[in-house]
């Protein structure tokens, strides 16, 4: 296997899962700090942390897969997200994503996470974002946009951002 951690990460990781009984109890906490250092979870990493935890991959596997904060592809510097649920939906939640995909050149039709082939931009369906008075709703990264307008996306696609 060609994947390897830094040894500050991994000294870090062997350190936290001296905090847990079983080490298997440490999975959770040792795929949140690879994908924050690597950006998404490889199944390089999901073998590495078996092995580190004593585990068979599929234990670590079926986290990754299970919950959806984990990622298994490189999501693009910019990730915008577009609440689905209902609120959202009746606002034009819909016509948004498919606006940000067809000025990305992203497939409308496609589910899940897209990202442009310059890793610019990650367009996604996600469910509720808690802000239904104010729908519809998009996270930009970590900025929570309401009321989103065709030309806010504009904004959001000329420069990552909505505000100046």
């Amino acid at each position: 296997m060609s994947f390897s951690v830094p040894s500050k990460l991994e000294a870090e990781l062997d350190e936290l899962a001296t905090h847990y009984p079983q080490k298997r109890s440490a999975s959770l906490m040792f795929l949140h700090a690879l994908q924050e250092h690597f950006g998404f979870i490889s199944r390089d990493a999901v073998e590495w942390t078996a092995t580190k935890l004593g585990l068979q991959p599929i234990n670590v596997y079926e986290l990754v897969t299970f919950y959806p904060m984990f990622r298994q592809e490189k999501l693009g510097r910019t990730q915008v997200r577009v609440c689905r649920t209902l609120s959202c939906a009746l606002a034009g939640a819909y016509e948004l994503r498919d606006h940000f995909c067809k000025n990305l050149g992203l497939d409308t039709a496609k589910h899940g996470p897209q990202t442009t082939p310059d890793g610019k931009f990650t367009v996604e369906f996600v469910e509720c974002l808690a802000s239904c008075g104010s729908a519809p709703v998009v996270m930009v990264n970590d900025d929570l946009l309401e009321k989103v307008t065709a030309a806010d996306a504009e904004k959001v696609l000329t420069r990552g951002r909505v505000t100046e």
